[in-house]
């Protein structure tokens, strides 16, 4: 049970440190493209091609309502068109206009480092926490 709980918290202790992290860089996305993270994020997801409101709701990680605000902000901006779906005129699909393919590059080009407390790590910390890392992404 020890060895279970050991885990637990070593998971909780790694999902806290990568979040922290996190704020930073969503930080500098949102400021490169000059947009709140949120648009950022549905500007991202629809890279690889249109999708429906619902469909981009769910890669998002919000509710349709909100969803609705954030595809409204990114069309009034001039990023985003709506159009009706050939096949379901009751369905709203979204896409990319060639300044959100723009804005979107622009904020992917934010690359993400390191924190700066990874520089108390020596090599072999490193070179251990890759083998565990690249050990835990096989499985």
């Amino acid at each position: 049970m020890k060895s279970s709980n050991a885990r637990n918290r070593a998971w909780q202790l790694l999902v806290a440190f990568v979040m922290d992290g996190r704020w930073d860089w969503r930080r500098k996305m949102a400021e490169a493209a000059g947009l709140p993270f949120s648009r950022v994020r549905a500007l991202d997801r629809l890279r690889r091609g249109s999708l429906s409101l619902r469909a981009l709701a769910e890669v998002v990680g919000t509710d349709p309502p909100a969803t609705t605000v954030i595809v409204n902000d990114l069309e009034a901006r001039g990023l985003v068109v709506r159009e009706t779906h050939p096949d379901d005129k009751r369905t709203k699909v979204v896409s990319l206009t060639a300044e959100g393919r723009r804005i979107a590059r622009v904020a992917r080009a934010v690359t993400e480092k390191a924190p700066t407390t990874f520089d108390a790590l020596t090599d072999k910390d490193v070179a251990d926490l890759m083998r565990i890392v690249e050990r835990l992404s096989v499985g």
